[in-house]
């Protein structure tokens, strides 16, 4: 990708993101269950589990809907919120295999035959839940967690995750022509550090080795992504991510970020024990902003956090929510919120790294700029911004306003330092700053011990 240098000149530059939908791109995972709190959030989108086996608990015949409540739907319309399904846990009845994560019996059948019983399912679905706002569908989850692992979600090989693709992707078109097909969530690192190839470049390779795929946009919209604790790797995923997609001809596929968090360990009304990722509350929501931006930055359409809120959760259960399990809110809430109010609508974005600080340039469609800086390190850094003469403001990673002025025409942010350790290192940068400014003439740099260095966008 070219670079661009910012630096005494013209903002000026081309829009380096796909085209966003009307509504807010940034989500949550099942927000239904407080729809008073979600709703004043206001995220833009919702993650809703469509449990099969509950849909369908003894036969093809059944169809129970209380586990995606009619009111559940009809609640989020009401706040602009759109519903996303995902669907999962295959009943006992329709696998010869596990129920759960069992590969559903008749699934290589063609996809009108009766005994395809997952088609049978998906295309009432989708019949069923059109009217009712939804027509987005992820396919299953995590399939390249391996079955001696924690967290396993489907035993089959990457052939039967292909084929239940390729036959949702047919029969959900035939229940609602409008509905747009999501790949399963990756976790990345499984693969990774299991010295595998991922899992998402070997789907890919399958699809397009299929003759019958291109006539059928491949058989999927949107490549989906979860990315947890490491805040820097957000950038660099979502980019690797781009480029998978590219490189196997399919530039018009989009990616969403459908779960990312790094949940706390330290939350004083609520500890967890877990051996790597010490995160305290202010580093959850540092991580929040950190991936959000950086997200916009590499591409991602769409990102939700994971998840709303800690329901049904054990005593010193691991905890992710924005909302704790007795509904108290903690402070990722109001970041969130943050987020949804300042990143969207964003037209263009560059991102610039250093040794030790970390900026991520958004430009949004209302004329205003945001520069939003934290540092990498321990160490604590700060960056000049040169006053280019329009009103600007600062605030911290709750939207909370810091006062600041310019000194012979230029703003200084110090950026604290990050909190790190010796097991997890910097897994999530320092405290985050927002600065904002009308769009005009802008220079960023970096003040070092040898002397001020010039950020390099791209």
């Amino acid at each position: 990708m070219k670079k661009i240098l910012i630096l005494c000149c013209l903002w000026l530059f081309s829009s380096n993101l796909s085209a966003q939908e009307a509504g807010n791109i940034f989500g949550v995972v099942e927000g239904f269950w407080l729809p008073d709190e979600v709703c004043e959030l206001h995220p833009g989108w919702e993650r809703i589990i469509f449990d099969w086996s509950q849909h369908q608990p003894e036969g093809s015949d059944d169809w129970y809907t209380l586990n995606v409540d009619d009111r559940w739907l009809a609640a989020a319309q009401d706040c602009d919120r759109e519903v996303v399904a995902i669907f999962k846990h295959t009943p006992a009845w329709a696998t010869d295999g596990t129920a759960g994560p069992g590969v559903p019996r008749g699934l290589y059948l063609p996809v009108d035959d009766p005994g395809n019983l997952w088609a049978r399912f998906v295309r009432k679905s989708a019949e069923y839940y059109a009217p009712r706002g939804v027509s987005r569908f992820i396919i299953w989850n995590e399939p390249d967690i391996t079955r001696e692992t924690y967290g396993f979600e489907f035993e089959g090989t990457l052939d039967d995750y292909y084929q239940m693709l390729k036959v949702a992707y047919l029969a959900l078109k035939q229940g609602n022509s409008d509905a747009e097909i999501l790949l399963a969530g990756m976790t990345y690192w499984h693969d990774l550090n299991a010295g595998r190839r991922l899992y998402l470049d070997r789907l890919l390779e399958r699809i397009t080795s299929d003759p019958e795929a291109v006539a059928n946009n491949y058989y999927f919209d949107i490549a989906s992504l979860h990315i947890y604790f490491r805040s820097e790797t957000v950038y660099d995923i979502v980019r690797q991510t781009r480029e998978l997609l590219n490189q196997y001809g399919l530039t018009d596929k989009r990616i969403w970020i459908t779960e990312m968090n790094a949940g706390p360990t330290d939350d004083p009304l609520w500890p967890v024990v877990r051996p790597q990722y010490q995160i305290d509350l202010d580093q959850q929501a540092a991580y929040l902003v950190q991936a959000a931006a950086l997200g916009v930055a590499a591409g991602a359409e769409r990102m939700a956090v994971y998840k709303f809120y800690d329901w049904n959760l054990p005593p010193g259960g691991e905890a992710f929510g924005l909302l704790r399990a007795d509904s108290s809110r903690r402070p990722a809430f109001d970041a969130w919120g943050m987020i949804i109010r300042e990143f969207n609508n964003v037209e263009s974005a560059l991102h610039a790294q250093t040794e030790r600080a970390e900026v991520v340039f958004l430009r949004r469609s209302d004329g205003q700029q945001l520069i939003v800086a934290w540092s990498r390190t321990a160490e604590p850094t700060q960056i000049r911004i040169a006053d280019n003469g329009e009103i600007a403001t600062l605030f911290d990673l709750y939207g909370r306003p810091i006062g600041i002025e310019s000194a012979e025409g230029v703003y200084t942010l110090t950026l604290e330092g990050a909190r790190c350790n010796t097991v997890d290192g910097c897994a999530v940068g320092g405290k985050v700053q927002i600065f904002t400014q009308p769009v005009g003439e802008i220079l960023i740099q970096e003040i070092t011990s040898s002397g001020m260095v010039d950020l390099v966008f791209e």
